[in-house]
C-alpha cells in the first residue's frame, strides 16, 4: 500500500489501514471506487466515506456519537411528539429520503450525497443494511432520516425536513427504534451545534473503535416494521422508556 503525507492511497483489492495510525483531521485513506461491500468494510473498521471523486475515507479524532439513552428531547419537542403531528413509517420511502437529503440546502449549498452515494445506499438498503424513518403530513413526505446498520452499530448519514421539527421527530423515532431493538452504538461522525443540542457528544477515536467492536458483536432485533403490534406500541407511546 502506498502512502502520501500519511494518507493511504488505495488500489483495487487493498484493505483499509488501521485508523489508529491515521490522521485525526484529514482522510485516513483515498481510493477510487465506492461499493456497498467497501462501505460495509470501512464502517466495520471505523471509517466512513465522505466524497467520491476521489473517495476519501475518514476516521476523525474525536468522533461524535449520540448515546441511545441520552437523546435530548426538549419540553417543546416532547409536546409536539405527544401531539402526533406526523404519520411515522419505517423503510417505506427509503429512496425518496435519500434523494431529498441529497438536494442542495438553502442558499444552494450542495450536499455530499452524489449519485454514486445514492446508488450505494440503495444497494445497502436492498441488502438490509440501510434504513430510513419517514414523517408524513397529508400524505406528503415532510421529513426523514436514514443510515447504515451493521449488527448493533448504526451510522446516521443524513436527514431533511420541509415541515418544522419533522427531521427531529424522525430522528427521535429512529433512536427509539434502535434502543428498543438492542443497538449499542449510534455514530454521527462529526459534532455540530445542532446535533450537540440533541445529545450528541465527542469521544476519542480509541474509545470509539472499542465501542464499535463491541457493537458489531451484538445481534439486535430486526428493524423491520413487520411486527405491527410492536410498531403500534412504539408509535402510540413515543416517550415511553419501557421496552
Amino acid at each position: 500500500m502506498v502512502y502520501h503525507n500519511g494518507i493511504a492511497i488505495l488500489e483495487h483489492g487493498d484493505d483499509f489501514p488501521d485508523p489508529r495510525q491515521g490522521p485525526t483531521d484529514d482522510p485516513v485513506a483515498i481510493g477510487f471506487e465506492l461499493t456497498p461491500d467497501l462501505m460495509l468494510n470501512g464502517y466495520g473498521k471505523g471509517l466512513f466515506a465522505w466524497s467520491d471523486n476521489p473517495v476519501t475515507w475518514w476516521s476523525p479524532d474525536p468522533r461524535a456519537i449520540i448515546d441511545l439513552d441520552a437523546f435530548h428531547v426538549s419540553r417543546r419537542l416532547a409536546r409536539k411528539i405527544k401531539a402526533h403531528p406526523f404519520s411515522v413509517t419505517v423503510d417505506l420511502a427509503f429512496d425518496q429520503v435519500v434523494y431529498r437529503c441529497s438536494l442542495p440546502r438553502r442558499g444552494g449549498e450542495a450536499t455530499w450525497i452524489s449519485e454514486t452515494f445514492r446508488r450505494a445506499f440503495q444497494e445497502l438498503h436492498a441488502m438490509g443494511h440501510a434504513h430510513s424513518v419517514e414523517c408524513w403530513q397529508d400524505d406528503q413526505l415532510v421529513g426523514g432520516v436514514f443510515g447504515v446498520a451493521i449488527n448493533g452499530f448504526f451510522s446516521a448519514e443524513s436527514m431533511f425536513h420541509t415541515a418544522t421539527d419533522a427531521s427531529k421527530i424522525a430522528l427521535f423515532y429512529l433512536i427509539e427504534l434502535l434502543r428498543r431493538a438492542g443497538f449499542q452504538l449510534f455514530d454521527i461522525q462529526v459534532l455540530t451545534p445542532h446535533t450537540e443540542s440533541l445529545g450528541g457528544r465527542e469521544i476519542s477515536r480509541n474509545e470509539y473503535l472499542g465501542r464499535l467492536q463491541r457493537a458489531l458483536a451484538v445481534e439486535p432485533s430486526a428493524l423491520s416494521p413487520t411486527n405491527k403490534k410492536w410498531a403500534r406500541f412504539l408509535f402510540d407511546n413515543p416517550l415511553s422508556r419501557q421496552s
